[in-house]
């Protein structure tokens, strides 16, 4: 990837973001991995359906001039933070101080410090197929078990989990998911949001679930596949709670 390539937003305002660049693409048997570059990303979060949409109104409005719509995701809680197939996201990631080192930039360039990288992408399940799996299978495609999301030991390689694992890799390879289910009219998969200090642990993992490194793709491609990807920036907040946009010249 052309590290000299970053968002459209960026691009237009005339700034670089250090670091920010577009999702890689990938392809291997059966599947694909496409990057799908959009100018601006906005996550908004509450438990009032209604009062979501009307946000989303309010700054589609607010952004009418410059950006056009292209997708809203809705995105939900499903359990305790489970994927619609059952199994717990987010099992890996980081925790508290760790969590920060993870996913927030430490930079002495002003408009940097306190910001972070995202890449989502949305994944549409078969559940047919992933409902068609008998016995252990499903348990070994992800590498944990689903009656209590213990790791199983000797899960084979082409498992989630031994595809993933942040300590495997040189340096580790963490990042903080916040990952969700989504649902539209008969589709439905999982929100994949990772957040990083950089898109490298992110760009690692995806390398080693395609099999660029040895062949082997990660198993759940079986059953699941991503048809939109995008990598953004996300501005730090200033100590009055606002976004800085400093970086951007703003």
């Amino acid at each position: 990837m052309d590290s000299t390539r970053w968002s459209a937003s960026a691009l237009a305002l005339g700034r670089e973001i250090p670091g920010l660049r577009e999702l890689p693409c990938h392809a291997g048997a059966g599947f694909e991995v496409s990057s799908t570059p959009a100018a601006l990303w906005c996550w908004l979060r509450g438990t009032d359906r209604g009062e979501r949409v009307h946000r989303t109104r309010s700054l589609e409005a607010i952004v009418a001039d410059a950006f056009g719509l292209t997708s809203i995701i809705d995105g939900f809680l499903h359990g305790e933070g489970r994927d619609l197939t059952g199994y717990e996201d987010g099992t890996e990631n980081p925790r508290d101080a760790a969590a920060v080192a993870a996913a927030v930039v430490s930079s002495p360039v002003p408009g940097l410090a306190g910001s972070s990288f995202v890449a989502v992408q949305r994944w549409v399940h078969d559940f047919r197929r992933f409902e068609a799996m008998t016995g252990a299978e499903p348990d070994a495609s992800i590498g944990r078990r689903l009656a209590d999301h213990t790791e199983i030991a000797d899960a084979p390689p082409s498992a989630h989990v031994k595809r993933v694992a942040p300590e495997s890799f040189d340096p580790e390879a963490f990042v903080l998911r916040r990952s969700m289910p989504w649902v539209e009219r008969d589709r439905a998969g999982l929100v994949f949001v990772a957040f990083g200090r950089s898109f490298d642990a992110f760009e690692v993992q995806l390398r080693r679930m395609v099999g660029a490194e040895d062949g082997t793709s990660d198993a759940p491609f079986r059953c699941t596949r991503p048809v939109s990807g995008a990598c953004f920036w996300c501005p730090p907040m200033n100590p009055a709670g606002r976004i800085e946009l400093g970086a951007l010249g703003l």
